[in-house]
């Protein structure tokens, strides 16, 4: 009898051994950072310690699509993919075209063994704007001189719509640089010279992520769900500052300077829960930016405690030796060490992952600084919900280009429009314009022409003249509006006696910079490139005309001012030129001023509002105001 109790006893024991043992098991295979229910430093911290090095190191890195592959995302476990300008999956592709091919490179990441999905980023800093039959809005100079935040927040939200229209999640916006000098080549990403301003315009961080919940932690990450992208502050810090305007220069101000123009904006996007900072190609007193571990480690992520992730700029660590690439050993160890998270290198990839691994293997770089860089990607990502929902569908296609966000793009010309002139101190107001005159001339390089309209970073990085993507021009916009008995003449480059044998009531000359962006966009002389200034000089000597500038900042413009009876400072509006005609006919008033100093001569550069010796051609806030005009 005793025997077969213990004999019971002993089986009892071993099935509690065996339970045990397989409860072991299950726990050990159990992922626990793919479970959402789980706190995400919890998820967090069981997938990094399942990490090699290699794993952690692919994390880092993000590559352009031209170079990616599902085989590429799979070897090297690349955590981001990026479009940079101009780069596409075809020549005007559908917005399907753009969902398959990203989630063609996303099912690479989660078929690697842990599956840790990647992201993809794109330069949606204007709309969508690499991809064909977005669209497209005002540049942020034009939207600075609305003074209003909350029409920046309805376009980062319609700007999220349709980045998610293409299966991407991730914009590099907004850009809250405070320039201080028109001459450079990025001064239309700018809001304004005026850290007010810009700070005010970083509403378009809850535009595209999502407002923050209630009692959320500042610093944090945040993105609300899957209409909503991560968004991107840029350039850390003072790119807008730089000596001469010069893109990728050298910024010369103490630190005071440095908090009080050019930091104030980042203080509001990180409240607002932005996910992720790029580090500017630009240096402070001497020091690149992409090397500044005092400024990107010390202020950004200790003191101001963000929580996201640091992002170089595209190839940035190559910049940091003269020439680039130069040590690029070296250029690794500084960026790194300086507290970049994600490493922006579209096409020499192998290359950066050979040389950060040994980096870390040879205790030249600590694993602390690998971990902190892939725990805040991490972050991110669980944040926003992409384990759970890597791959994108057909749903949200229909947003891209929609009607409505067409209507809003429209509004928001209209109010990105400064009246600069109306008419002179005796003579009658010009606009609003008669829709009933039956003869008007149209005249200029910039009427009839969606590239030109748009600026630089649209279809192309560099943007590109002609009508590049589906829009409405200026030209259009102006036929749409006057009586249908209106005869509007376009002649691009007239000369003065046909202008003056023609009996028009009136001309609208459209003339403005060609498409640049960054550096090509550098210019110490800040003239109307020909035949723009002919164009005015022989229209309005001959006719009473109105002068549209298009613009990327103020020009020189007091030369043909006596000649000119009104001027508009419309700025890159976009593809909505109908926005333009709105204002121009009396429809709406002018409403918007001036978020940048107009100068007289580029001699005065730089120039802006408070300074001591201030003396400009419109000063800051100047805009002149119209009444909408319901008969004429």
């Amino acid at each position: 009898m005793l025997s077969r109790k213990m004999a019971k006893s002993r089986s009892f024991l071993i099935g509690i051994l065996v339970l045990s043992c397989w409860t072991a098991i299950a726990n050990a295979e159990r992922m626990i950072y793919k479970d959402p229910k789980i706190p995400i430093n919890h998820r967090i911290k069981d997938l990094m310690n399942r990490m090699t090095l290699e794993e952690k190191i692919g994390q880092m890195t993000q590559i352009d699509r031209s170079v990616a592959s599902t085989e590429v995302m799979k070897k090297y476990y690349i955590g981001s993919v990026l479009s940079g300008g101009g780069s596409v999956p075809a020549p005007q592709a559908s917005a399907e075209t753009w969902v398959d091919m990203v989630n063609d490179f996303q099912k690479g990441s989660l078929s690697t063994r842990l599956g840790i999905p990647m992201i993809y980023g794109i330069d949606a800093v204007h709309g969508n704007n690499n991809v064909y039959n977005a669209t497209i809005f005002p540049h942020n100079i034009g939207l600075g001189a609305t003074r209003d935040p909350v029409l920046v927040k309805k376009i980062g939200a319609a700007t999220a719509l349709e980045v998610r229209a293409t299966g991407i999640t991730y914009a590099f916006a907004p850009c809250i640089a405070v320039c201080r000098d028109p001459r450079w080549g990025r001064c239309y990403e700018s809001y304004s010279e005026d850290p007010a301003i810009v700070q005010a315009m970083t509403e378009l961080v809850p535009g595209l992520q999502g407002d923050l919940p209630a009692n959320f932690r500042k610093g944090v990450p945040y993105v609300g769900g899957k209409e909503k992208v991560l968004a991107c502050a840029k350039h850390f810090v003072g790119d807008g500052g730089t000596t001469k305007g010069i893109n990728e220069n050298n910024t010369v101000t103490n630190w005071h300077g440095l908090l009080n123009i050019h930091m104030p904006a980042y203080y509001d996007t990180i409240i607002k829960g932005v996910s992720t900072v790029m580090v500017s190609y630009s240096s402070w007193n001497g020091v690149k930016m992409h090397a500044n571990r005092e400024l990107v480690t010390g202020f950004l992520k200790n003191k101001l405690r963000f929580r996201g992730f640091v992002i170089s700029d595209w190839q940035g660590l190559d910049r940091i030796t003269s020439p680039p690439h130069a040590n690029y050993t070296y250029s690794i160890l500084e960026g790194v060490d300086a507290g970049i998270d994600m490493l922006m290198i579209p096409y020499n990839y192998t290359e950066f992952i050979d040389g950060l691994t040994f980096l870390v293997k040879n205790n030249f770089i600590p694993m602390s600084r690998i971990d902190d860089a892939v725990k805040r990607i991490l972050r991110v990502k669980f944040m926003m919900g992409l384990f759970e929902n890597p791959l994108a569908d057909y749903s949200m296609t229909k947003y891209l280009g929609s009607q409505e966000h067409r209507e809003l793009a429209r509004e928001a010309v209209r109010r990105t429009l400064v009246l600069l002139k109306n008419g002179g101190s005796s003579d009658k107001a010009l606009i609003p314009l008669s829709k009933k005159s039956p003869k008007i001339l149209v005249a200029g390089t910039h009427a009839d022409n969606i590239g030109n309209q748009c600026g630089g970073w649209t279809i192309q990085w560099q943007g590109q003249t002609g009508n590049i993507t589906v829009g409405t021009t200026i030209l259009t916009a102006i036929k749409n509006t006057v009586d249908p008995k209106t005869e509007v003449v376009f002649t691009e480059n007239p000369d003065a006696g046909y202008v003056k044998s023609n009996n028009f009531s009136y001309a609208i000359v459209v003339v403005g910079e060609p498409p640049y962006s960054e550096t090509n966009g550098d210019s110490l002389n800040l003239t109307l490139p020909d035949p723009g200034p002919s164009i005015i000089t022989n229209v309005c000597g001959s006719v009473k005309c109105v002068v549209v500038l298009i613009t990327g900042r103020p020009v020189v413009i007091q030369p043909y001012l006596d000649q000119i009876d009104a001027l508009v400072a419309a700025w890159l509006p976009g593809t909505e030129g109908q926005g333009v005609a709105d204002v121009l006919f009396g429809d709406y008033g002018f409403s918007g001023k001036l978020s940048r100093t107009w100068f007289k001569t580029v001699d005065q550069l730089p120039m802006n509002v408070g300074d001591q010796h201030y003396d400009p051609l419109f000063p800051f806030g100047y805009g002149l105001t119209t009444e909408p005009t319901k008969a004429y």
